[in-house]
């Protein structure tokens, strides 16, 4: 959610910053702006809108300036405007602000402002940090020491770029639970929501701690703490490749990312199942045997599809552990103030590690003793950080708002901790974790062959393009993909859809059944196959219409069903990840022909770094 950038160096800011702020539209976003110093004041350029519109309302302006602070806004406080755009200013517009979070006590603050005789000219939460550290700068402090003062009277969650017009040497960044990093050149710097946006210029980056300042000038980056304490902080050196961001042929982020699963399951995996060792290898996690024999319960607490990916983990980790898991969305665990101890296990979930919920989560659970595992893409991360243990899904680079291969990557760290936890429990034996390895290599051939299947699935996207409510059905695991198929089908294609367990059909949705509805049945878990099929004949028997995902082999179904999808044979702790991938294909078929904007959907953000 929003993304924020920053220049200062000696090069012209304006075409760095939209560069850099088109590195992080997939964060989600609904305006744009950049604000640069021209040697003698502050220019403000901000749209409604997207990139290609700030871009034409620069066509013919001239904003020259060697330092510059940009921004992609996801409208919070105040609907999407001009106006309510970032970089926002203060009355004399000298001193400037790009900001993402939400600062929970504007309201207050707002008011004390006004009483001060400050004028208000946007609806935003952001306005109020430019007045205040206006305040603070007016009351004869240094720009520094008004930052400082100003985060200290803040409440909430907030990264901050701002830039004075009496100091146009200076750039100063600020975080407090929303990321922002640091990117190191020669001669120049850079501040970022995420690395992706300096990837192009610098593969040194500093990553900024909750309450750091990081004060740039073009040769030098100091960071210190709110108590103006200088804080050491190694190099973080980015090691993936800036083409692992790019589209590379493919028509959308998504279809590529799509694509990319086979390779992506494989990275996750392998390194974790050498084939000269019978145990799972993770060497980020120290959960030995004896701390493991004391845990009594574990959370899987995660948002949106990283919930998903944690039902699958819980419905294995139980079954074959058989210690009991609850596996909770985050933005609701806290409040209902759960039980948490020193012999609780949380495993939090999250593709960016930034998550505002999650890491909020995260925090209840170490307070109350409790060991906490992060199952995250971002290497040092929040999440990455602050986590007792951690497990890296080796997705590389998700752009496309709408997660595809970053699922597939967590439903292969829950198989590896499924395993793992088993192991040291002596839940499973050794010749059945070899097993279980065996068929694990074999996944991302299997996801490959599924993929195969594209054209197929495209033709099934047509001929159901049109379905205007759809509902996903299944049992077990089949009902906990089924969650993730409906999620992307609303996000990308805004097609109604809901999923069901397939036994509460019968229980009242089977109401909302009628002629051409299009229900997609899951239908993968053997010793479930026959119940399922049995609801899908009464989805049938009122004139639905049926779309099933099935295992290679079951050809019974087309007896029932009036198109199917099969996924090759695995073993049925496996079956989730493969039968997802025709989900992902159908949703994304769906929306291309219906036009949509498929990477970046209305409304919608990446990062998530607001409650």
């Amino acid at each position: 959610m929003c993304g924020i950038v920053g220049y200062i160096g000696d090069q012209e800011a304006s075409p760095i910053l939209i560069e850099s702020l088109r590195k992080l539209e997939y964060r989600g976003y609904d305006s744009a702006g950049i604000a640069v110093y021209n040697g003698s004041s502050i220019n403000i350029v901000k749209t409604k809108g997207r990139l290609k519109d700030l871009e034409e309302k620069l066509e013919g302006r001239t904003v020259k300036g060697t330092v510059g602070i940009g921004h992609t806004r996801w409208a919070t406080h105040g609907a999407p405007s001009d106006e309510n755009s970032h970089p926002h200013t203060n009355g004399d517009e000298s001193i400037t602000v790009v900001h993402n979070g939400i600062i929970e006590n504007y309201m207050e603050l707002k008011d004390e402002l006004i009483s001060h005789g400050y004028v208000f000219v946007s609806e935003t939460d952001t306005e109020v940090a430019v007045h205040l550290i206006d305040y603070y700068y007016k009351h004869k402090e240094d720009p520094v020491d008004a930052v400082v003062k100003a985060m200290n009277k803040i409440e909430g969650s907030y990264a901050l770029g701002v830039l004075f017009k009496d100091h146009p040497d200076l750039l100063i960044a600020v975080r407090k639970d929303s990321p922002l990093i640091v990117g190191l050149g020669k001669g120049e710097n850079y501040i970022a929501s995420d690395i992706p946006a300096v990837l192009q210029y610098t593969r040194d980056v500093y990553l900024l701690e909750d309450e750091e300042i990081a004060i740039l000038t073009k040769e030098d980056v100091k960071i210190i703490n709110k108590n103006k304490e200088q804080v050491n902080r190694e190099v973080f050196k980015v090691t993936w490749d800036v083409a692992a961001a790019e589209k590379g042929g493919y028509d959308h982020f998504m279809l590529k990312e799509i694509f990319e699963q086979a390779k992506v399951v494989k990275d996750t995996l392998m390194p974790r199942l050498p084939e000269n060792q019978n145990r799972v290898v993770l060497d980020e996690i120290k959960l030995s045997k004896d701390e493991l024999d004391n845990i009594n319960k574990i959370y899987i607490v995660a948002c949106g599809t990283a919930y998903y990916a944690g039902l699958v983990g819980k419905y294995l980790i139980e079954r074959i552990t058989r210690v009991p898991v609850v596996a909770e969305v985050a933005s609701e665990f806290r409040y209902r103030d759960p039980v948490i101890d020193e012999n609780t296990l949380m495993i939090v979930i999250s593709q960016s590690g930034e998550t505002a919920d999650t890491l909020a989560a995260l925090r209840l659970a170490k307070q109350r003793g409790a060991r906490v595992l992060g199952v995250v893409n971002v290497v040092g991360s929040s999440i990455a950080r602050e986590a007792d243990d951690i497990l890296y899904t080796w997705a590389g680079p998700e752009i496309a708002v709408a997660s595809t291969k970053a699922y597939s990557a967590q439903l292969a760290a829950m198989y590896l901790l499924t395993c793992h936890i088993a192991l040291e429990l002596g839940k499973m034996t050794e010749d059945e974790f070899v097993s279980l390895r065996d068929e694990l290599y074999q996944l991302p051939r299997k996801v490959n062959r599924v993929l195969s299947k594209a054209e197929k699935i495209k033709r099934l996207a047509d001929k159901y393009v049109h379905s205007k409510n759809v509902f996903y059905v299944g049992r077990g695991l089949d009902y906990m993909v089924s969650m993730e198929g409906s999620l992307k089908l609303k996000e990308i294609a805004y097609v109604h859809s809901e999923p069901y367990a397939a036994g509460e059909l019968k229980h009242g949705p089977i109401a909302l059944i009628e002629d051409a509805t299009l229900v997609i049945g899951i239908v993968t878990q053997e010793d479930l196959y026959e119940k399922t099929v049995s609801n899908l004949k009464e989805i049938k028997a009122r004139d639905g219409k049926v779309l099933a995902i099935a295992v290679k082999g079951n050809t019974e179904i087309e007896k029932v069903v009036d198109d199917v999808i099969y996924i090759p044979q695995t073993h049925w702790m496996f079956t989730s990840l493969l039968a997802n991938i025709p989900q992902q294909l159908f949703a994304y078929y769906v929306s291309t022909a219906l036009g949509h904007d498929v990477d970046k959907p209305r409304n919608l953000a990446k990062s998530v770094t607001v409650e």
